[in-house]
């Protein structure tokens, strides 16, 4: 059974097996969550990632899908980036959000990759609301069978923390 656990702090700072980057479909670094794991991981990163450009990823990495890079410097085997969706008040855009989660932990049991550690996807400049992102990813790694063992959520502060714990209980 998977274990599912939160706890507050920066990614990066993380040890797991895999870390999950909130990325933008260019997957060459950015703000946020991304561009924290591209500094902090190192160059090896960004180079595998302009491979997946030129390759199997000319136009991008399309939002709810995921691959795998090494994690260069991080504290972890692998970096698996995803692209969550930017929230609408007017397009239910849920599907795409735990697709991302899903997908997720597809690439990570394909790694054998046995800890995962998540950050809250679209949540920061794609501006999904905490409480509903929070209801999606649990909800959604919950509902998907995985051999992965431990499942982290790593909030980056209070707000998320408290939203992902009511969920959680």
């Amino acid at each position: 059974m998977t274990r599912l656990t939160l706890t507050q702090g920066d990614i990066t700072r993380e040890s797991a097996d895999a870390l999950v980057n909130a990325a933008n479909s260019a997957l060459l670094g950015g703000g946020g969550v991304d561009g924290a794991i591209h500094r902090r991981g190192g160059p090896a990163i960004l180079e595998e990632c302009r491979r997946l450009r030129a390759s199997r990823f000319g136009g991008g990495l399309p939002t709810g899908r995921a691959v795998a890079t090494t994690a260069g410097e991080l504290n972890a085997r692998w970096v698996i980036h995803t692209v969550g969706p930017v929230w609408s008040a007017t397009e239910d855009r849920s599907g795409l959000l735990a697709s991302c989660h899903r997908e997720c932990l597809r690439v990570a049991d394909e790694l054998g990759a046995r800890t995962v550690a998540f950050p809250a996807i679209s949540t920061g400049v794609y501006g999904w609301p905490l409480d509903d992102a929070a209801r999606i990813a649990v909800e959604t790694v919950r509902d998907t069978p995985t051999a992965v063992e431990e499942i982290r959520f790593v909030l980056f502060d209070d707000r998320a923390y408290a939203a992902f714990a009511r969920r959680i209980g």
